[in-house]
């Protein structure tokens, strides 16, 4: 029987994808390994990779195909000794529940991509059995099945999972909403009820519909050409919603001096002429950031219900700019590197962002992210914040200003940095400590290097 191939999920946060290129045709023998596929998730466009013998007998989505859900099928792959008479009669509807590798599917993600998103499943007519624990008492739910359940007030004890072994997923818990299943038990008469809690808050008020583009354009008598959102930007835009609805964001400024960090950096340069070395004012402020969280651990730092994690690694984002969107590469253990190996690692995560070659691991995480506006004139701005993280850096352009020294007008190299806090992980004065420290690596670029 012919073997299905199905769209794989190549991050955690993917549902859907574009099928961008077929690099195999209908007719072509395949064996586990050969890239088959470009599949355009919501930051980069990945290769896919077979893992069975066969021959491509159908492609069931062709090139182009934008929006094709996780775990549809997009080909069918004929085993040996199979003709094209074996097509007929195959079912094509999407499975409940993506299956395992070794369960026969024609493809799979590449070894660095993280787990499948949960497919989206038909409400049943009827609800299913409550899932049982584990014998240890443990429920298994994927984390985002957990958010909705904590959302929604449901019980999870009482969902039924359809996800592999019984795991309760994205579906799931949609069903449950949807059908009122595994509401908790409510508190007690005498006790007041809760309020919704932010999230919820949101939620429950939805934004009025606007006006289509048609209608706006038609109303002010104007011609309009249409730009379809890719998965980036869509993506970009959904998560930048929820960070600043759920998000308690505020902000704190502070100048800092860059005539000492210049001179060194020209020193540093000089040096490293010969080796191809080339700092950035942008590699040292992500070095001075990475510091500042290790001297500051409670700032390296994310929320959730239970607890604050406090994260052991210094792990920075630096956001990159690209003609799809925003993306945040990650610059790994960034306050253990030195400055050349900073600079060298952002320069070819800024490339490959840029073509859209970064596989998930290099921007999913990171517990800290740099936005540096200031080679574009930008004196100061606010960034939102790149949940879960707790923190985000807003770095301007370094200007000549007046300022007083010693009792005496004079002119300096200043720079005006915003940190974005989350409220809930990071107080006032925690924030200002920190950028204050930020500040005299800045202002004292040698203790960088010590």
């Amino acid at each position: 029987m012919p073997i299905k191939i199905l769209m794989p999920a190549l991050s955690p946060t993917m549902t859907e994808g574009t099928l961008s290129n077929w690099l195999k045709s209908e007719g072509d023998a395949i064996s586990p390994g050969d890239v088959i596929a470009e599949i355009e998730t919501d930051k980069a466009t990945m290769e896919v990779e077979a893992v069975d013998d066969g021959v491509l007998g159908k492609i069931v989505v062709p090139s182009g195909t934008e929006n094709v859900a996780v775990n549809a099928v997009i080909a069918l792959l004929l085993e040996e000794g199979e003709d094209a008479s074996a097509l007929s009669g195959i079912d094509l509807a999407t499975p409940g529940a993506q299956a395992e590798p070794s369960s026969g599917n024609g493809a799979a993600a590449p070894a660095t991509a993280a787990p499948a998103a949960e497919a989206a499943t038909a409400a049943p007519a009827a609800a299913p059995p409550p899932s049982r624990p584990a014998s240890d008492g443990r429920i298994f739910a994927s984390p985002l099945a957990r958010r909705m359940a904590a959302q929604h007030g449901l019980d999870l004890s009482q969902i039924a999972g359809s996800g592999p072994n019984g795991r309760i997923v994205k579906a799931d818990i949609e069903t449950a909403v949807a059908t009122g299943v595994g509401k908790a038990a409510p508190a007690p008469a005498a006790a007041e009820a809760p309020k919704p809690a932010p999230a919820q808050a949101a939620a429950a008020v939805a934004a009025p519909a606007g006006p289509s583009a048609k209608d706006l354009a038609d109303m002010l008598g104007m011609t309009y050409s249409e730009l379809p959102n890719n998965n980036m930007r869509k993506t970009v835009a959904r998560r930048l919603t929820e960070a600043k609805q759920t998000v308690p964001h505020f902000y704190l400024s502070i100048d800092c001096r860059l005539d000492d960090l210049l001179a060194l950096r020209k020193q540093l340069n000089e040096r490293g002429a010969d080796h191809g070395v080339k700092l950035s004012v942008n590699d040292m402020v992500v070095k001075a950031v990475a510091l500042a969280l290790r001297r500051m651990p409670a700032v390296n730092a994310a929320w959730t219900e239970a607890a604050i994690l406090r994260f052991d690694n210094v792990d920075v984002s630096v956001a990159v700019a690209t003609e799809g969107g925003l993306i945040t590469p990650i610059i790994k253990d960034t306050d253990k590197k030195g400055l050349g190996q900073i600079s060298a690692e952002m320069k070819d995560l800024a490339a490959r962002a840029r073509e859209g070659k970064l596989k998930p691991e290099e921007y999913q995480g990171g517990t800290f992210t740099v936005s540096n506006l200031g080679m574009y004139g930008i004196s100061h701005f606010g960034a939102i914040i790149n949940p879960p993280q707790a923190c985000i850096l807003a770095v301007g352009a370094g200007e000549q200003r007046p300022v007083v020294k010693d009792g005496a007008l004079a002119i300096a190299t200043m720079m005006t940095c915003t940190l974005a806090v989350d409220h809930r992980v990071v107080d006032g004065a925690l924030g200002a400590e920190y950028l204050a420290t930020f500040k005299a690596l800045i202002e004292d670029p040698i203790g960088m290097m010590l």
